[in-house]
C-alpha cells in the first residue's frame, strides 16, 4: 500500500506541476516525498492493517535539452547508470550494511551474505522526517537508466546487470532479469526499469 501510495501520488503530481530544471526538481522531489511520508504515516494511524508499513523508492527525471537527469532515493532501491557500456551505482543504499562497510566492520562480500542486508535506515512512511538524497548526473545520449529494487540488486551481481543492459535486445532486458532474479529466489519484491535518451 505505501509503495503504490507513493508511486501513484508522484506520478499524478508530476503530471500536474513537473519541474522546469535541475534545482527545481532537487526541491520538488524532496518537498513531494515528505509530504507523501506525512500521508502515509496518517493513513498507518487511521488504520491498524496499515500500521508500521513503508517503503523505498529511487526516482528520476530527465532534462533532455540540458543532458541531466536527476535521481532521488530513500532505503535500498537502487539507480544505476550505463555510460560507455559501464555501468555504475549512482545511489547510496540506506541500510545498515552499507553503514557497516562503510565503517569497515564488513567487506563487501560479507555484507552481500549478511542475515541483516534487509535492514535498512531509512524509509518512506517509517517517521516524520523522510530524508531522500537527490544528486544532479550527466546524461548523454546513448547513456542508461535503471533503476530497481533491493529483489533484484540482491541476487543478480552488478556485472550480470551490466550484460542486461548492455545487451541489444531491451525490450526483454528487464523481463530477463526478472526470472533470474525469482529463479535464484528473490528475498524480496523485484522492480526494474531502464531507460535510454
Amino acid at each position: 500500500v505505501a509503495a503504490q501510495t507513493t508511486v501513484q501520488t508522484l506520478g499524478q503530481r508530476f503530471l500536474k506541476s513537473a519541474p522546469n530544471d535541475e534545482a527545481a526538481a532537487k526541491q520538488w522531489l524532496a518537498d513531494q516525498v515528505q509530504q507523501i511520508n506525512d500521508q502515509i504515516i496518517d493513513e498507518s494511524r487511521k488504520n491498524e492493517n496499515y500500521q508500521g508499513m513503508g517503503t523505498t523508492l529511487v526516482a528520476a527525471i530527465f532534462f533532455n535539452d540540458r543532458q541531466k537527469i536527476v535521481i532521488a532515493n530513500i532505503g535500498d532501491s537502487r539507480g544505476y547508470i550505463m555510460h560507455q557500456n559501464v555501468l555504475t551505482q549512482v545511489t547510496i543504499d540506506h541500510s545498515l550494511v552499507n553503514e557497516l562497510v562503510k565503517n569497515g566492520d564488513l567487506t563487501e562480500q560479507e555484507a552481500a551474505v549478511s542475515p541483516q542486508n534487509n535492514i535498512i535506515t531509512r524509509a518512506i512512511g517509517i517517521s516524520h522526517d523522510a530524508q531522500i538524497d537527490v544528486n544532479v548526473f550527466p546524461f548523454e545520449p546513448g547513456d542508461q537508466l535503471l533503476m530497481c529494487s533491493d529483489g533484484l540488486s540482491n541476487t543478480v551481481t552488478d556485472e550480470e546487470l551490466r550484460r542486461e543492459v548492455v545487451a541489444a535486445d531491451k525490450e526483454g532486458c528487464c523481463q530477463r532479469l526478472l526470472r533470474v532474479a525469482l529463479e535464484r529466489g528473490a528475498p524480496d519484491n523485484v522492480t526494474a526499469v531502464i531507460a535510454q535518451l
